[in-house]
């Protein structure tokens, strides 16, 4: 009986590397599920530090699910999830959903309020945007990407979390906005 050749060391080493990779990539994950259980509070109370609104408190949105978005205005995987987040906000914001874009900068320009809120205007976003450029709510949450994506239900315990760029008709994104639907309450 013959036994086959034993693979070159190469093909070791790409194994090894793959192996070595999906591993990064599961912590990575499960880092990203670190973020807290409940909601935690907003970190900037003052109102300068909110686009879209009053600042608002994670106690008075009990009762309701909040989606929150870790973005940046010059992020092009935040700026391809737009629409995403555009068509959930008009699906679901009159159903009771809580949409918070949480702006935490990754590039200097983005550390002015100034260009933040031309980006919000000039993007059509509506709904409430928190100025985090000290990077407080990104901590709170234990977040680790742009964009990110927590979603909490009525009771403020977290349901649900995505990572990356989402866009309707995709599987994870379709399955983000199911999850989102079961939480809202139609012609509420």
């Amino acid at each position: 009986m013959t036994h086959p050749a034993a693979p070159p060391r190469r093909v070791h080493a790409r194994r090894r590397a793959a192996a070595l990779a999906a591993g990064i990539a599961l912590a990575a994950v499960l880092r990203a599920t670190a973020a807290p259980a409940s909601l935690p509070e907003f970190t900037h109370p003052q109102p300068a530090s909110w686009l879209n609104g009053p600042p608002l408190e994670a106690a008075a949105l009990r009762g309701r699910p909040v989606l929150v978005e870790f973005w940046t205005s010059e992020c092009s995987n935040c700026l391809a999830s737009l629409p995403w987040m555009q068509r959930v906000a008009a699906r679901y914001r009159a159903q009771g959903l809580a949409i918070v874009g949480v702006h935490t900068p990754e590039l200097g320009i983005e550390r002015d309020p100034a260009h933040v809120r031309d980006a919000v205007r000039r993007l059509g976003i509506e709904y409430p945007v928190m100025l985090d450029a000290d990077y407080s709510y990104w901590r709170a949450l234990d977040n680790h990407y742009w964009p990110a994506f927590y979603l909490y239900d009525p009771a403020g315990r977290l349901v649900g979390t995505r990572l990356g760029e989402l866009h309707a008709g995709e599987p994870a994104a379709d399955a983000f906005e199911r999850q989102i639907a079961g939480l809202t309450v139609p012609g509420r």
